[in-house]
């Protein structure tokens, strides 16, 4: 039986963070653009953060035995839990497989909107510290782009999305396009200003940089504190392509969106020397069909990309679509994180902070800047928060009613002060994804294999993350100092990256300057796969700048017919 096909100028694989943005970018440039999601739709019943403990089952804890069944995996991230394991795959369906001794935690979601409805929300900028890291040091390829390439996308998605932030001045954290930023506690302010006058400013401790909307924002509501985030938001307060760039592709028109869509691979046509489409297997029929477009954008997420793209073999590209260097699933990497340190701030105890806001403070990065780091290369940033302890004894505490309540809020403990690191990885081609060659997941795809390790250059940054927090708690004037480790291993901090580089020539990566294959100019590839290094900030708006920029230059050439 033939499969069915339909034709649209684009396609894009993926819904979430980059799939939204290329969505947004390609129809509001006048292209016919169908998104494919691997999961099914959501809508604002789906989100629950307005939902009390006391109104759950098993009281927000989840049932262990449905989340060790079929979550053994995601039910290690904190956000899986009785209201947010539905935001998770099914890992039994959705299988990979690592090395046994080499462990990797890979968290996913799929359904309409991806991960961008349980996302961590802070957004920092690159600098050309970062760019420019490979070529300075001969860990990787050289990026071919630099800070002022992508600076005008960073500012095009922080204007959309709404990002609260303080200005710095920071070369190695380039400001943006702020919101008011949310205030800082009082342990945090004094924190602040202890770091910076014993450490002469090298050392800024600064309100997160987050995408969450302090004031109205292009008819999305600003947040009203009520914390927990990772189940979604009735208000659309924070980003995520549900509220945002998916709507404001559906408004012009030229949106297909179609759920339940597990695309198989990219299809070659070899007399033009381009991608043709994709093969996708219905979730719910297992029907396979087939779908054709002009362009293809591959935002499924780094492994699922790369994945993908290792499936998609043909006489052409027996190794992989868009293989030809040899580099397709290598250069993997993720942030480590979790090492730094606590302690208890005196005094301040007529303070106390309204609401749960939902941000932390950041630390932007300290190593490697104005003077040479020489335990380890590149750097870290450290996140983390202050604030009164107290408020957890009420869950193993007997009482019920407003006495009790207040008695909760006017006994709060002392202030404190925490922070750990999230630092850079050093990009090693044998940190890589390849096929398992046995193992599939429900639908006939072959599993990814996960071999990614940290190695030296990591476990040292994890050791000074340790050391500094403790001098700048001391220097804070803090007591009770504790500094604490981490365990978290590869693919934990839900940052993977790599796997599909960008190069500034064929021979070293996959991917151009303009996200596009190598080899197949109608193809592109924008969420975290295409990234050669992988810095100590959060990704997600860099994977926003790359893809708005991606979708433009598509647009352009497609308009002119080069595609």
């Amino acid at each position: 039986m033939t499969p069915k096909k339909q034709v649209y100028d684009a396609i894009v694989v993926g819904s979430g963070i980059s799939g939204g943005w290329a969505a947004k970018e390609l129809t509001e440039r006048g292209l016919r653009t169908l998104v494919l999601e691997a999961g099914g739709p959501v809508d604002a019943s789906d989100f629950t953060e307005h939902v009390q403990p006391w109104e759950m089952h098993f009281r927000g804890w989840g049932d262990r035995k449905i989340l060790a069944a079929e979550h053994p995996v995601q039910r290690e991230c904190y956000a899986c839990d009785e209201a947010g394991h539905k935001f998770f795959v099914n890992d039994i369906d959705n299988p990979y497989t690592t090395p046994a001794d080499a462990p990797f935690k890979f968290f996913r979601g799929r359904q309409v909107g991806g991960r961008a409805s349980m996302w961590g929300r802070q957004v920092y900028r690159w600098s050309d510290l970062d760019f420019e890291a490979n070529a300075k040091d001969g860990h990787g390829n050289d990026w071919p782009i630099r800070y002022q390439d992508i600076a005008p996308w960073y500012s095009h998605v922080e204007k959309f999305i709404g990002v609260t932030g303080a200005k710095e001045g920071l070369s190695q954290l380039p400001d943006g396009e702020f919101l008011p930023p949310m205030a800082m506690s009082a342990s945090e302010r004094h924190g602040r200003e202890q770091i910076l006058k014993k450490f002469g400013g090298e050392r800024v401790m600064t309100i997160g940089r987050a995408a969450i909307l302090t004031e109205n924002h292009n008819g999305r509501l600003a947040c009203h504190y009520c914390g927990p985030c990772e189940r979604g938001c009735v208000t659309h307060s924070y980003f995520n392509s549900i509220g945002s760039t998916l709507p404001a592709a559906r408004k012009t028109g030229r949106l297909t969106l179609r759920p339940w869509s597990v695309v198989a691979e990219v299809l070659y046509d070899p007399k033009k020397g381009k991608a043709r489409g994709v093969r996708v297997i219905d979730a719910q029929s297992m029907e396979s069909l087939e779908f054709e477009a002009k362009i293809v954008f591959l935002c499924a997420s780094t492994i699922e990309s790369v994945r993908l793209l290792l499936n998609s073999k043909s006489n052409h590209f027996p190794d992989g679509m868009a293989n030809a260097s040899g580099t397709l699933g290598k250069y993997v990497m993720d942030h480590h994180y979790g090492s730094g340190a606590s302690g208890t701030m005196p005094g301040f105890l007529d303070k106390k902070t309204i609401g749960h806001r939902p941000n932390g403070i950041y630390i932007a990065r300290f190593q490697n800047v104005k003077r040479e780091e020489k335990n380890f290369l590149r750097g870290y940033g450290m996140q983390g928060g202050g604030g009164r302890g107290g408020w957890g004894r009420g869950s193993s505490m007997p009482g019920y009613g407003a006495s009790f309540k207040n008695m909760l809020i006017d006994d709060l403990g002392p202030w404190g002060l925490s922070a750990s690191g999230w630092g850079e990885t050093l990009p090693h081609e044998a940190n890589r994804i390849t096929l398992d060659p046995t193992v599939k997941d429900k639908w006939g795809i072959p599993a990814a294999h996960i071999d990614v390790r940290w190695r030296e250059n990591e476990k040292a940054m994890d050791e000074h993350m340790k050391t500094a927090m403790v001098e700048m708690l001391e220097a804070a004037g803090c007591t009770n100092i504790n500094a604490h480790g981490s365990s978290n291993p590869p693919g934990h901090c839900i940052h993977e990256m790599g796997g599909a580089r960008m190069s500034k020539t064929p021979e070293e990566g996959v991917l151009n300057q303009w996200n596009q294959a190598w080899q197949v100019k109608n193809l592109f590839v924008t969420d975290g796969a295409a990234m050669a290094s992988n810095g100590c900030q959060n990704p997600s708006i860099t994977y926003m700048a790359l893809t708005a920029r991606a979708a433009a230059h598509a647009a352009a050439e497609f308009k002119r017919g080069a595609l």
